[in-house]
């Protein structure tokens, strides 16, 4: 019964505990060695098929991220360097390169953009925001919501939306005729923002906003979310932390998830409002006999073939989905189609002589006034082609795909797609063959192009009717690609009342 007499049977136990942990963690480690492995055989078979695709001198680990996060770097080599010189850039977050294509490539993927799947960024980061709605939907589900919804851009439907777009473009000219006074330049982003949310909430929901009359962006609650949402979203988009599983808990996204909450609420309060009114029989006869329906009454009235409306949740993401490409990308749209058009001063007085022999005395754009601007649908076009609102599209390459040259695409891929031009730094209206020029058109329109060209024909035609508009010198933009195209410094321009 000694302890010297042999092994302790606690001793022999705790032998064999200590081997199995042993054994538990040179099985984590090896699984997590050929994890590791796995990941690199797959980057090095990608980074070999990439190298057949010449690029400017990168950054062993993330290729050329520091120049697209650049100032500098963001309007030159994001926007312009792709578009003027034949090379591949590849853009590596932790080791995943992504091309951008030129012209040659650019044909190969324009076709496949319907079969392939959107990219994880941007499209799965904004889900928290704007809901699964047909910005970020694929496959059968994307066909279903875009053929119900369809209905909410028909020609009938948006011929009734130019009035509303005319009073709210007239408030922000009202604004500026002040500020005029004052001789102080107009920073286009703001002002036009808020002009655009009141003319989306006008035509999305019959809503009468006073956002414009506000002294600042702050002094409304929905777009101030939408600001910090965006915000915070390019700067999460710019960095490695898209793939940070911590980021809900960080203070970033803290933020970001309490704007969400912010913007939502202010969606279902419109849709349930709404909702209430049309269970009542009174008020339901009161909205059919508005002079038009706008986007939620179409929403809500929407049926598929088998009778089935949308889910409150469907409903919810594709208001957002409206609420923010109908506010951000056409905010953009039309500030930096203001300040184009003060950079080119002959092309500007050529649309206000198109414009005045239009409307006459009229401060007011209708319907039929539209399809008689093609200067002026040239112009907006042209500078849309410099300053896209959205720089580029994302898709995941569902399969391998071979360009003509032989070089080719793996699947699981990321690639940025956005248009690629001779002079992408040159206004001019026409091609070398003489006709204005034309990008390959997308399989995948915009709903909402028309909506959005109608507003900028509107807001364009109306400013040069009153204004001449001229470039701040002391305030050039730098440009910034974020989810929209946007101005680091702001866009100013200086304006000059025509009597």
């Amino acid at each position: 019964g000694s302890w010297g007499a042999g092994p302790h049977p606690l001793c022999a136990a705790g032998v064999v505990s200590i081997l199995r942990i042993t054994l538990l963690a040179l099985l984590g480690v090896t699984f997590v060695l050929l994890k590791v492995l796995q990941f690199y055989w797959e980057k090095k078979k990608i980074f070999k098929a990439l190298e057949a695709f010449p690029g400017p001198p990168k950054h062993w680990l993330h290729g050329h991220n520091h120049m697209v996060r650049s100032e500098l770097g963001s309007a030159r080599v994001g926007l312009s360097q792709p578009c003027k010189v034949p090379v591949g850039m590849r853009r590596t977050r932790w080791g995943v390169r992504v091309p951008a294509p030129v012209p040659s490539y650019r044909r190969g993927l324009l076709h496949r953009e319907c079969q392939d799947p959107k990219g994880d960024v941007p499209y799965k980061l904004i889900v928290p925001w704007i809901g699964e709605g047909l910005l970020v939907l694929n496959g059968n589900k994307w066909f279903h919501h875009r053929k119900m919804i369809t209905p909410a851009f028909h020609y009938d439907v948006l011929k009734s939306y130019v009035t509303l777009m005319s009073n709210s473009v007239k408030v922000m000219l009202d604004k500026w005729d002040k500020k005029i006074t004052e001789k102080k330049s107009v920073e286009l982003f703001q002002d036009v923002g808020l002009m655009a949310l009141d003319s989306i909430m006008k035509c999305a929901f019959s809503f009468n906003s006073d956002c414009q009359t506000e002294r600042s962006v702050d002094s409304h609650y929905y777009i101030k979310a939408v600001y910090e949402l965006s915000h915070l979203l390019s700067r999460r988009i710019q960095t490695f932390s898209f793939k940070d599983i911590f980021y809900d808990w960080t203070p970033s996204g803290r933020r970001y998830r309490d704007a969400c909450k912010v913007a939502q609420t202010h969606t279902d309060q419109v849709i349930q409002e709404r909702k209430r009114l049309l269970s009542n029989e009174k008020e339901r006869e009161k909205i059919q006999k508005k002079k038009h329906l706008d986007f939620l009454d179409i929403l809500l009235c929407s049926k598929d073939a088998n009778g089935a409306a949308l889910s409150d949740e469907d409903l919810r993401a594709e208001v957002d989905t409206f609420m923010f490409e109908g506010h951000d990308t056409t905010t953009s749209g039309i500030s930096w189609i203001f300040y184009c058009m003060s950079l080119y001063p002959e092309h500007q007085q050529r649309c206000r002589e198109e414009i005045q022999g239009i409307l006459g005395d009229r401060d007011y754009v209708e319907w039929e006034d539209l399809g008689k601007m093609p200067y002026t649908t040239m112009c907006i076009k042209e500078s849309l082609r410099l300053f896209p609102p959205v720089p580029a599209v994302s898709r995941q390459l569902s399969k391998p795909v071979t360009f003509p040259d032989g070089r080719s695409l793996p699947a699981g891929l990321l690639s940025l797609n956005r248009d690629v031009w001779e002079d992408p730094e040159v206004f001019h209206l026409y091609n070398k063959k003489g006709n204005m020029s034309t990008c390959h058109p997308l399989p995948r329109n915009c709903i909402g192009q028309q909506f959005a060209m109608n507003e900028m024909k509107v807001a364009l035609a109306l400013t040069l009717r009153h204004f001449e508009i001229h470039p701040d010198p002391s305030r050039i933009p730098i440009m910034i690609p974020q989810i929209v195209l946007k101005s680091k410094n702001g866009v100013y321009v200086q304006l000059k009342k025509i009597l």
